[in-house]
């Protein structure tokens, strides 16, 4: 096989998960919007379903799109098929080694299943999960762990090949499984932690192949460390054009996942004409509801920006609305510095003062600024929902 070459110039082919039942439909790939992933942090008990669709629930709220789980034996595929059974977000298996989960998943409204060909075990069971998945219209995505590759592709590599290269031919040959039984739901995700190595696998395929792509730096880190290396991996890509979906993957909470994928998609979309994805790739990149504008707080703070944040963060992460809000913590930042925010708040000498497009409405006491900030808010919406 060749060397990297350019990315490709049109959509990935589109294919729709979800759909069917109650579930939801999420199209990824052609001129379909780049859906937020999540995947879910514990393992899934039966006594704990409903909770757990609470959650699925809000996380739906935040811009979750897809929300994918471990099914390490039967009794998780059990409960996950209950779940499924439950919310509306479509859901995905995840599957390695043993090919009745994934036939057990697929009694249930599962959209999508996560699965290998090369560790499931041979030929007929690989038919019998597509022929499955086939009859349900559930696609099925490939993924690619640069920790994982095939015993030859690994020893190539030991020999100096590049790392890239070999999970993009480990890709293709995943692909040509489905290729031979006229399977063509499919996705592929390419992940390393490496973020050089992220990027080229991602670009070679890009180059070769329309299957959609699930991006991804596998294994990137805690909080600030994850979404750093993952913002600087993802952005370079999806602000040329290339990939579907995004996961940032955070030793931290799912939420923090999804606000960092959407943020990502965000920078990006502003990236876009600057990296030769251009206005195609911004509009499938632009994210709905709130921008937020907040101040990293200092030494002449009047105001926790901090604990102020953490209370409203998920609340305005599942606003509808376009509307910019600003949280500064005193008076220097305040409203000059967010002369163009729909509505914001800022600390000054132990009270708060809430404005809105840089004019003062109103100044209140500390205790009271929840609710001054949460009226501001709401009129803020509705100046948007008329507008449009």
């Amino acid at each position: 096989m060749g060397g990297e070459k350019e990315a490709r110039p049109s959509a990935s082919k589109a294919v729709r998960i979800g759909g069917f039942d109650h579930v939801a439909a999420v199209d990824v790939g052609g001129e379909s919007p780049v859906s937020v992933q999540t995947m879910w942090k514990d393992r899934l008990c039966e006594p704990g379903l409903e909770e757990a669709a609470r959650r699925v629930e809000r996380l739906g709220a935040m811009g979750c799109r897809i929300l994918r789980f471990a099914v390490p034996d039967l009794g998780a595929a059990e409960a996950l098929g209950r779940l499924a059974q439950m919310a509306r977000m479509p859901l995905v298996a995840d599957i390695h080694f043993d090919h009745r989960l994934a036939l057990r998943c697929l009694d249930f409204p599962i959209a999508k299943i996560r699965l290998n060909p090369g560790n499931i075990g041979g030929r007929e069971k690989v038919r019998a999960v597509l022929e499955k998945a086939s009859g349900r219209g559930v696609p099925i995505r490939v993924g690619v762990n640069a920790g994982s590759l095939p015993r030859d592709l690994a020893e190539r590599v030991g020999r100096g090949m590049d790392r890239a290269e070999a999970m993009a031919e480990a890709a293709e040959r995943e692909l040509a499984v489905f290729d031979e039984f006229g399977f063509g739901r499919v996705l592929v995700s390419m992940k390393a932690s490496e973020i050089a190595d992220t990027v080229r696998a991602n670009r070679i395929f890009a180059g070769r192949r329309r299957e959609p792509l699930h991006l991804g730096v596998t294994e990137a880190g805690p909080l600030v460390a994850g979404a750093v290396r993952s913002a600087a991996a993802l952005s370079a890509l999806l602000a040329e054009g290339i990939g579907d979906t995004v996961r940032v993957s955070l030793s931290d909470s799912m939420e923090s996942e999804v606000i960092a994928a959407r943020e990502i998609c965000r920078a990006a979309a502003e990236l876009a004409p600057l990296s030769g994805g251009g206005e195609r790739a911004a509009r499938r990149l632009r994210q709905r509801g709130a921008r937020i504008v907040s101040c990293p707080r200092c030494g002449r703070r009047g105001f926790d920006t901090h604990g102020f944040m953490a209370r409203w963060l998920d609340r305005l992460y599942a606003l509808d609305e376009p509307v910019t809000v600003a949280v500064m913590g005193c008076e220097v930042n305040g409203p000059g510095e967010a002369l163009r925010a729909d509505v914001g708040i800022a600390g000054s000498g132990g009270r708060a003062v809430v404005f809105r497009r840089g004019r003062i409405e109103r100044s209140v006491a500390a205790a009271d600024a929840d609710s001054a900030f949460g009226e501001a808010l709401e009129a803020a919406l509705e100046d948007a929902r008329r507008r449009g």
